[in-house]
């Protein structure tokens, strides 16, 4: 069966300009006929030449209209000349995950869909984003290049009878008017993030510390992890406690739902003051909670104290050679954004690295890594990260 190419005529919408982090609406706003296709046709069409036998990676945070979304995307990708589509099972992946398959396949690109941080459901928030080659949001260049040509659009292309079960893991071939074979591979939304973590952390000396018992008989370690309903709870689950040891009982609020259990998945004092609650009774020894969809997280030390953004980059900065990936590569550089404090500037003195404070937005660090002279990064706004992606990541 051939599946036939349908031109759909459209009008523009005004206000279709991404952000630092793509575009976010209400979810009521995106689900208007045509809003999506209109937005994800004028990313497509940003591609320009390499659009026709590309690939590309397509995931998201879970949140409500995530899955409806997904399918469009596929369809329409089909329909542009794309020739293969990596697409997280049930369209369900980290933000940093979408970035390490991107880099891992080598593709052209990813389309996420993710509103990070802001509530999620019928009635809160939806978004989509592009990320380029380099696993990195899209650059200033490319942004502009979408909007200009959302201003401008009086149609898209789809392929409204194509429809891959996105729920099984495996490739889907299909046959497109005009263009041929098109592959639908459906992943796992963890493995491919697992396995790289693997070469980053020493996950058996991490393994250790997690399990290792006390004369008393309890655990001489003990972590408290609240994923706030959000995509970063099966990661949790596989890496925390599948391989690292960690009990399945410290590991809360771990089923990704569409609305995030009614609650704000911001990992901060305010959205995640339960986890603040329960580590100042003193039992566990540290605490980290993450945001919608895994590139920002909160950390907390025994009885409940806070760690701020700052701080940790700074400490992890000063104990970066510890990190097994970074004795392979070494250390290249420090770079924090400008609202971020000082902390990490005193550690990059003190080791002699290079230091640079950047504007907000995680693009700016991008292009330092790709440039070979950055190996660590945070901002005030919870996000750490390194050049192993091109994203924040979730510290281990």
């Amino acid at each position: 069966m051939t599946f036939q190419v349908q031109t759909v005529v459209t009008k523009p919408f005004d206000g279709q300009q991404p952000g630092t982090s793509g575009l976010r609406k209400a979810t009521k706003v995106f689900m208007q006929p045509n809003y999506t296709e209109n937005f994800v046709q004028a990313t497509l069409t940003a591609l320009g030449d390499t659009l026709k036998g590309s690939t590309l990676v397509v995931g998201g945070d879970g949140r409500f209209y995530g899955k409806e979304a997904t399918l469009k995307i596929i369809q329409m990708c089909a329909a542009n000349g794309v020739i293969k589509v990596i697409v997280a099972q049930n369209g369900v992946m980290s933000t940093p995950a979408v970035s390490c398959v991107i880099r891992k396949y080598k593709t052209d690109g990813g389309i996420i869909l993710t509103a990070s941080h802001n509530p999620g459901g019928l009635n809160a928030d939806f978004g989509i984003k592009f990320n380029i080659a380099n696993g990195g949001p899209a650059p200033a260049g490319v942004t502009e290049k979408i909007f200009d040509l959302s201003k401008k659009i009086n149609e898209y292309y789809i392929c409204p009878a194509l429809k891959p079960d996105i729920g099984t893991i495996g490739s889907q071939q299909y046959a497109i008017e005009g263009f041929g074979n098109f592959t639908v591979q459906i992943v796992d939304s963890v493995q491919d993030y697992s396995d790289f973590m693997k070469e980053i952390f020493d996950f058996p000396a991490i393994r250790k510390l997690l399990t290792d018992v006390a004369a008393d008989g309890k655990r001489s370690f003990k972590v408290l992890v609240n994923a706030l309903h959000g995509v970063v709870g099966p990661y949790v689950k596989n890496i925390l406690c599948q391989e690292l040891g960690m009990p399945e009982e410290d590991a809360v609020n771990c089923v990704p739902l569409e609305d995030f259990g009614g609650g704000h998945p911001d990992p901060n004092l305010t959205y995640a003051s339960h986890l603040v609650d329960e580590l100042k009774k003193g039992i566990h020894n540290f605490g980290a909670a993450f945001d919608g969809d895994g590139d920002r997280n909160m950390v907390l030390g025994k009885n409940g104290f806070f760690v701020s953004p700052c701080d940790s980059l700074a400490v992890i900065a000063a104990n970066l050679e510890s990190i097994p990936y970074f004795q392979k590569t070494g250390v290249k550089g420090y770079a924090r954004s400008m609202p971020t404090s000082a902390a990490v500037d005193r550690v990059a003195k003190d080791k002699g690295v290079e230091m640079f404070e950047v504007p907000t937005g995680w693009k700016f660090f991008g292009n330092l890594m790709d440039a070979g002279r950055l190996s660590l990064c945070g901002e005030e706004s919870f996000g750490t990260g390194s050049d192993h992606i091109r994203l924040a990541m979730w510290s281990e």
